[in-house]
């Protein structure tokens, strides 16, 4: 009986959910001499499938731009699902905010700098990710957002910064 009463946490599958690549400007971009100014966007969402079955997804935007010229835009979205049981209330959202979205981040930079080598440019890595310090940032924002002081129960963050709560 105490077995079933174990927090367990594993991990179903890891998967590319979606990655897009667009070059709106090639071929001529190619012959640019000036070096391509870079702008990233990392962004964490969550959606729960079934009891204790979560989806996590990092969705990750890199735009390059030569002269105000679009050389490139990807953007991927890397997905894992997670089994997550008896993990008290209190530790379910970092668990999904901070831990899962760790585990995904390598494969989302892996397929990102894959597509864009595949595009004919040279590959960008992208840095790692302090995901706790995201999580952070998104719960002051929601408790500001909301007015609040305080956001110890604010549910899993989603894109948009609202808060889903599990049932």
């Amino acid at each position: 009986m105490s077995d079933q009463q174990q927090p367990f946490f594993n991990i179903q599958r890891v998967y590319l959910k979606d990655l897009s690549l667009e070059q709106p400007n090639s071929p001529a971009i190619f012959l640019e001499q000036d070096m391509p100014t870079v702008e990233v966007q990392v962004d964490v969402g969550a959606e729960q499938l079934a009891e204790g079955v979560f989806e996590v997804v990092v969705i990750g935007t890199v735009t390059a731009k030569v002269n105000e010229k679009v050389a490139f835009l990807v953007e991927g979205k890397q997905a894992g699902i997670f089994d997550i049981r008896n993990v008290p209330a209190e530790q379910l959202d970092p668990l999904i905010g901070i831990a899962c979205p760790t585990i995904i981040y390598p494969y989302l930079r892996s397929n990102i700098a894959d597509a864009i080598s595949r595009a004919g440019f040279q590959p960008i890595h992208l840095s790692e990710i302090n995901f706790q310090a995201l999580y952070e940032q998104r719960l002051a924002a929601l408790a500001e957002q909301q007015g609040e002081t305080g956001a110890d129960d604010s549910g899993i963050v989603m894109p948009d910064g609202s808060a889903a709560r599990p049932h």
